[in-house]
């Protein structure tokens, strides 16, 4: 599993735009993002660089973490402040 810090994610759209590029570079891989803490894990075949590449091309900054096993289902916001207001 890789796991992403993505400070620059604040909003479902962002959720939608990672999981989208992530999918382009691996359509079989599952991706779990947690908003509240910035976390993005994606259990892929694909290389660590290739995931990172596809989610800068998206727009965002992800930090590669050390692999963590617990799970994040994603967090939808309400009445956040968000990236594309």
């Amino acid at each position: 599993m890789t796991t992403f810090e993505v400070k620059d994610m604040t909003c479902g759209h962002c959720i939608k735009a990672i999981t989208q590029a992530v999918m382009t570079v691996d359509s079989t891989a599952k991706v779990q993002i947690d908003l509240s803490s910035h976390r993005v894990q994606i259990e892929s075949v694909s290389a660590e660089a290739e995931l990172s590449h596809a989610i800068v091309k998206a727009g965002y900054s992800p930090i590669a973490k050390a692999a963590e096993h617990a799970s994040y289902a994603p967090v939808k916001t309400t009445g956040r402040a968000c990236c594309c207001h």
